[in-house]
């Protein structure tokens, strides 16, 4: 249109058709490369143009990054466009994370919710401590109900909007009539210390807001139009937020797709976009189905893949750019074989002229990035992990301080570290008198509670010089505490911390045919050895290929993309605890990955990976099955070029 304004100039007709969309619901459903930050700051520009002073705008994200990028681009765009506009000189558009935005609101409004202006924001750590001392006072033991277990099933009732009244009411189980009685004990302590903790700067927003009638419409008739970024991510707390926000107006436009849907773990709630038109009558949807990152084959494969999910919203994502190189599938016979194979193409990219930072090393889980570390580092390839490096992990960290105290009772650090590791009542003092060689002066409770704990110690040392180290790595598992620990608390971290845990047995049962004593030092060393390699590189490189979870890469781009460990139970992924799959979430979160690729994209798989000590023979993913094999081309062990192939699902390559 050759009378549209000259801040449209650019955007596609979809893009175009939702900046000028002002008055009423506007759900944009994006594909991945699609633009959808674009969207929403020039429609911010647009609504500025059409009069709206910029302070009554409110855009909202879930994190700082994503909120201060999207917040710069608008202010740019709007000074580009509208130099010497006076609005746009005096204010800027409200653009913030959901639980920034419940902080200015909670301070603002701190009276009529009976808060101090400069109330207190509990991190984790004290909201863990808090619910700790609550199960005390409640009457029962932390060593029994673990305090982290139960923080998490009330961050899940708040993310839920449900309040504890409700909760408690609701409960049947005698785990749920615990949490409530916790929970109440938990609103004390915040109550009294004038506190908030992460989950309630949404939950007392959302009663703020609920509850009274003047400050709604007043927050009402100042936030006229209302954005809500990743819409797909927002739990019902969030939802109910914005759509408290939008009033009877409904000037509300939210963008996201259903397709990257990855964190139902947290409260995340798909039908959110599900049933948008439901809560929001007469709403408008667009879909943003142009990608602008991809190759075809790459959108090609990725439409493959989530095609197969039922619940979504229909959209085909499609590319302009060129048809691009084949996506390269690499079969190692071991895990091993897969990380050297990845480390060796990564590493012939590099040489070829990519640059290290253009790669990215994609797995489900993190216990899948030792066996990448030790590749990356035995070939010479500059790498960073984003997260927690293998041996940096705690509870790795806890397993290996058993295993050093138990052949040094003299190790006062590891002692420090492990003593109450899982919670056995042991206070400071107590541990204190301990390393100072002063048992005979502790109580005879503490000395009962110490005793257990040298009965432990005693039997993992007689372990660790009898048993082969993958065992004794069992062992201390078991006897210690932490793995029931784990498994009582059930939740995804939990789960992810025991199957770190059975990575590092894996890892240990390299050196089972070595005598047990000397076995436990090789595997420390290998241990204080590559920390202190990775401190060396990470340090030195910042230009290097990047490590990390596919959660970790949502939003993130890169030239090269290498998903691993492409095999049932592995991904799709089956839960430790329960063995149970949600493949539709695990199909998206594979979604996610391939739209992660600009150029192209390396899949790999082992047929046999040891885990937990135990060599497993592997079935391929059931999703390589899902992709087109005129898109895929065979990986040659050992080597980058290909061929391709017409049934790669069942075709076996030995190094």
């Amino acid at each position: 249109m050759s009378d549209s304004p000259q801040y449209t100039e650019g955007l596609n007709d979809p893009q175009k058709q939702a900046v000028l969309h002002t008055e009423g619901p506007l759900m944009v459903l994006a594909g991945a490369g699609s633009g959808k930050t674009r969207v929403i700051t020039h429609r911010i520009v647009h609504l500025i143009h059409q009069g709206t002073a910029p302070h009554n705008i409110l855009a909202m994200t879930f994190t700082n990054k994503s909120a201060s990028e999207m917040r710069e681009r608008a202010i740019a765009l709007t000074q580009k466009y509208m130099p010497s506009d006076r609005a746009v000189i005096d204010s800027h558009p409200v653009v913030t994370t959901f639980h920034a935005l419940g902080v200015r609101l909670l301070r603002e409004f701190h009276e009529e919710m009976g808060l101090r202006r400069h109330f207190t924001i509990y991190d984790r750590s004290d909201s863990q401590k808090a619910v700790k001392q609550g199960i005390e006072q409640a009457g029962y033991n932390p060593k029994e109900f673990e305090p982290r277990k139960i923080l998490s099933m009330i961050s899940r009732a708040k993310g839920d909007a449900i309040t504890r009244l409700a909760f408690s009411d609701a409960a049947g189980s005698f785990t749920e009539e615990v949490v409530a009685q916790v929970w109440e004990k938990y609103e004390d302590t915040l109550h009294a210390e004038q506190a908030l903790d992460f989950d309630d700067l949404l939950a007392k927003t959302l009663r703020l807001l609920e509850d009274n009638v003047t400050v709604r419409e007043k927050l009402q008739d100042r936030y006229k139009y209302i954005h809500v970024d990743e819409y797909q991510d927002t739990n019902r707390v969030q939802f109910r937020i914005a759509e408290l926000l939008a009033g009877d107006s409904h000037n509300i436009c939210v963008v996201g797709d259903i397709d990257q849907n990855i964190y139902s773990w947290r409260g995340a709630d798909i039908k959110n976009v599900l049933q948008f038109e439901k809560h929001f009558p007469n709403s408008t949807t667009i879909l943003l189905e142009e990608n602008y990152r991809s190759t075809q084959t790459i959108i090609a494969a990725s439409n493959d893949i989530i095609k197969k999910n039922k619940n979504r919203v229909e959209k085909n994502v499609y590319t302009n750019n060129q048809e691009g190189e084949k996506i390269t599938l690499y079969a190692g016979m071991t895990g091993y074989d897969e990380a050297e194979y990845i480390a060796l193409t990564a590493k012939a990219l590099v040489t070829e002229g990519a640059e290290p930072a253009d790669i990215a090393v994609l797995y489900r889980t993190n216990f899948q990035s030792r066996a990448l570390e030790e590749a990356f580092l035995n070939f010479e390839v500059p790498y960073q992990l984003l997260g927690t490096k293998f041996f940096e992990r705690r509870e790795v960290k806890d397993v290996l301080s058993y295993l050093r105290l138990a052949l040094n009772p003299g190790s006062n650090a590891d002692l420090t570290r492990v003593i109450n590791t899982p919670a056995r009542g042991i206070g400071k003092v107590t541990m204190l008198k301990v390393i100072a060689g002063e048992r005979d002066k502790l109580n005879a409770g503490a000395q009962a509670k110490v005793k257990l704990f040298d009965n432990i110690m005693m039997d993992i040392a007689a372990a660790a010089k009898e048993k082969n180290l993958s065992e004794t790595i069992k062992f201390i598992m078991k006897r210690s505490g932490i793995e029931d620990l784990f498994i009582e608390e059930g939740t995804e971290e939990a789960m992810e911390r025991i199957e770190n845990l059975r990575e590092l047995v894996t890892l240990a049962s390299r050196f089972d045919t070595v005598d047990p004593e000397e076995a436990v030092e090789m595997l420390l060393e290998t241990a204080a050895l590559q920390s202190d390699q990775d401190e060396i590189k990470n340090k030195e490189e910042q230009n290097a290929v990047r490590l990390m979870t596919i959660h970790a890469a949502k939003g993130l781009e890169f030239p090269y993309v290498f998903v691993t460990g492409l095999e049932q139970g592995l991904f799709p992924h089956d839960r430790v605890d329960d063995g149970k799959t949600d493949t539709e979430e695990e199909r998206r979160l594979f979604y996610v990955a391939l739209t992660r690729a600009e150029k192209k994209i390396f899949l790999t798989y082992a047929h046999m990976r040891t885990i937990f000590g135990q060599q497993k023979v592997n079935l391929p993913s059931e999703f390589l099955n899902d992709i087109s094999t005129e898109h895929v081309e065979q990986a040659e062990p050992g080597g980058m070029d290909g061929g391709q192939s017409s049934g790669y699902e069942t075709t076996v390559y030995l190094d």
